[in-house]
């Protein structure tokens, strides 16, 4: 199994009773202390008999020094399992468990948000959006409990899936749609993207239609890396964005290092452009870099008319933002609105 496949390819289940595995290493002096253990060479089990004292037991196991060091798992038996999780996201794992079901058994609704050609207000394409359908948990929520418990690459994976499925017998070709992804979750491209296109095989969709957005709040650690994955996308007739971009950690230099083909503009740069020096010098120094790389702008969170209508002046190629429209379980825009505004 490759690196890292474990974390979207295994589920985790809280038995009602059964063991707390700790791998042994440095940290095997720690556990001495503890009752109802079971040790062999490789680990040591400890039993618990409900949720309440498996809790105790992990509050106990925090307050040990060195255990956030530990590695562990559940199992319902006294066999080694196959795969350990640091113990940090067990903790949150089992302290967390009604949302990790959520993450794990939930077949997610398809949002979508509608993305507009500033040239002639025409409709390009529609974001993606992930929604719980029983409004149990916020996406925001959704996505920092996965990041919490270790789940951000299952959870990932399930939000390509239902934005690809989602659009069948919705979206007509032609009009593009962008999804999400989180880098850290995809270890070796060849091999992790093959679930996602296998994906967009079944349902029918054609590759050119698809953009898939690096979620760039996510620092950008391994540039190199990262340009893989925009190549195992290309290759297969897909496109590529950087998301967020003026955001925290994106930079110039990332933009012509990646040479995506869209760059979406955090709305951070584009509330108030209108009114706003500093952030209007920005943005035609982006329309201008970006123009010298073929890559298209696009601007996010556009709210107000005076927005727009800077935005298209200066040469930014595409917006999206509730003055064009929502995000709704069904697509719909409507271009005339748009135009008679």
């Amino acid at each position: 199994m490759a690196n890292g496949c474990k974390l979207c390819g295994i589920h985790f289940t809280l038995y009602a009773d059964g063991y707390l595995y700790i791998e042994m290493g440095v940290q095997a002096h720690i556990l001495e202390s503890l009752p109802n253990t079971h040790q062999i060479d490789e680990g040591c089990f400890i039993r618990y008999d409900s949720k309440p004292m498996l809790l105790q037991l992990i509050d106990r196991l925090k307050s040990l020094a060195g255990s956030n060091m530990l590695a562990c798992t559940l199992v319902n038996q006294l066999e080694k399992p196959l795969f350990v999780y640091p113990f940090i996201e067990i903790a949150e794992r089992i302290e967390k468990n009604e949302i990790v079901q959520i993450i794990q058994s939930t077949d997610f609704n398809g949002y979508f948000q509608p993305i507009v050609s500033l040239k002639d207000n025409h409709l390009f394409a529609y974001e993606s959006l992930l929604l719980d359908p029983l409004g149990r948990i916020s996406p925001g929520e959704l996505f920092q409990v996965a990041q919490d418990t270790g789940m951000h690459s299952l959870l990932d994976q399930k939000a390509r899936e239902t934005a690809i499925r989602s659009r069948q017998g919705k979206v007509r070709h032609g009009i593009k749609s962008f999804i999400n992804f989180l880098p850290s979750t995809i270890y070796n491209p060849e091999y992790c993207l093959k679930h996602t296109f296998s994906i967009v095989e079944r349902y029918g969709i054609l590759p050119g239609d698809l953009v898939f957005e690096v979620v760039e709040t996510e620092k950008i650690a391994d540039i190199d890396h990262l340009k893989k994955i925009f190549q195992t996308y290309k290759r297969q007739g897909m496109q590529v964005a950087l998301d967020d971009f003026g955001a925290g950690f994106s930079t110039f230099d990332v933009l012509h290092e990646l040479q995506p083909d869209y760059v979406k503009i955090d709305r951070s740069h584009i509330m108030n452009c209108d009114q706003d020096e500093a952030k209007q010098e920005f943005l035609k120094n982006l329309v201008q870099q970006a123009g010298q790389i073929g890559t298209l702008t696009l601007a996010e969170g556009v709210e107000r008319e005076e927005e727009h209508q800077f935005c298209k002046e200066i040469g930014i190629d595409l917006a999206q933002g509730y003055y064009y429209g929502k995000p709704e379980s069904e697509p719909s825009f409507d271009e005339k609105a748009v135009k008679n505004r």
